[in-house]
């Protein structure tokens, strides 16, 4: 079979490019190139760097195949720049690498992948794809939980899913290291990178920020209990999320934590630990992996608000316009808007939404 597989420049990905190359089947190398910001101002990012590429390239050459280089940077910027700039703005804490997935690295490798006429897309993606009971594929978290990245490909399209092969979904991370090491692939001593990829080493999302949309910051403003009494000063709401406790500068004697951010009021609002903490969450935009279509009654499964957060079972009910309420058997702590939301039945995803206010 022909697999278009996306080698990102990490080791991650090259030893999937490996994988499939061991197993006989046809494989063809691209990269994307995303978000380099250094035309802005900032260092080289995590990802799309020329020596991503370098090392990209260098490991098809070890394994005797093909590279591309797809120029995505415009679709990058539309799908995940300009709305993470935005939703920043809007005082809410996006999560840039799901819509990257979905809108920008998937819908690209799936374009290519028609073109050279490839069956299958693949990545280095620590999650599974099997068919589920019905015969349909279906996404599943990956053997190794502690590396599990299922949470960021809940939005993919069923059609994507239909050929995504995922090679490291039952690998644990320090075989995929020594795997590399022993293959002496050009990726093998890349460190991981455990930030959002467009944000350059030694620098922070607020310099993005900076750097993009210098003119719409918000102002400093006050930081207020839920009384309404000030309390201190701060930076700028896009400085700040739900469920922060550090770098608050207020003293209260006791510890306190971002509850809200009121961005009509230009106020940073603060509380004690109980107040962070949610039964209900209001979502929007809910994609449901089994079809394009809704449940048409509540499901029941687990509801889990971060990456590395712990799934709380719950109750999902289908609104109009793709809302969804979900009433949880316990509270979880801090989700914040514009946050993924993401439904699991075990192991398996069914789909997720984005947090509203």
């Amino acid at each position: 079979m022909r697999v278009l597989v996306a080698l990102s420049g990490g080791v991650d990905s090259a030893v999937a490019a490996a994988r499939l190359v061991a197993q006989g089947h046809e494989v063809i190398g691209a990269t994307l190139r995303l978000g380099d910001l250094s035309a802005c101002g900032l260092g080289a990012s995590r990802c799309c760097s020329p020596g991503d590429l370098e090392r990209a390239a260098r490991v098809c050459w070890q394994l005797g195949i093909l590279h591309h280089v797809v120029e995505a940077g415009e679709t990058f910027r539309r799908e995940v720049l300009d709305p993470f700039v935005a939703a920043y703005l809007a005082a809410r804490t996006p999560s840039p690498c799901v819509r990257c997935n979905s809108r920008v690295k998937l819908a690209a490798l799936g374009a290519l992948a028609g073109e050279v006429g490839a069956a299958a897309v693949a990545t280095g993606h620590y999650a599974r794809v099997a068919p589920a009971s019905d015969g349909a594929p279906a996404l599943w978290r990956a053997k190794d939980l502690e590396r599990d990245q299922s949470y960021f490909l809940f939005e993919l399209e069923h059609r994507q899913l239909a050929r995504l092969v995922l090679p490291l979904g039952e690998a644990c991370k320090r075989d995929v290291r020594a795997e590399a090491a022993a293959l002496g692939l050009a990726s093998a001593a890349q460190p991981d990178s455990q930030e959002i990829c467009f944000v350059p080493p030694g620098g922070s999302y607020a310099d993005v920020l900076a750097a993009l949309a210098a003119d719409r910051l918000p102002p400093e403003g006050d930081i207020v209990d839920t009384a309404g009494r000030v309390l201190g000063r701060h930076r700028g709401l896009h400085r700040y999320t739900v469920g922060q406790r550090q770098g608050l500068s207020v003293a209260a004697g006791h510890r306190l934590y971002v509850v809200g951010l009121d961005r009509a009021r230009n106020r940073v609002v603060v509380g004690d630990e109980h107040q962070v903490k949610k039964w209900q969450l209001c979502l929007a935009e809910v994609s449901w992996l089994g079809g394009e279509r809704a449940p048409s009654t509540e499901v029941r499964c687990a509801v889990q608000v971060r990456s590395r957060g712990r799934p709380v079972a719950g109750v999902v009910t289908p609104g109009p316009g793709r809302s969804a309420l979900v009433e949880l058997d316990e509270p979880v702590t801090a989700p914040a808007p514009g946050q993924a939301a993401v439904f699991y039945e075990g192991d398996r995803v069914l789909g997720g939404g984005w947090i509203e206010p």
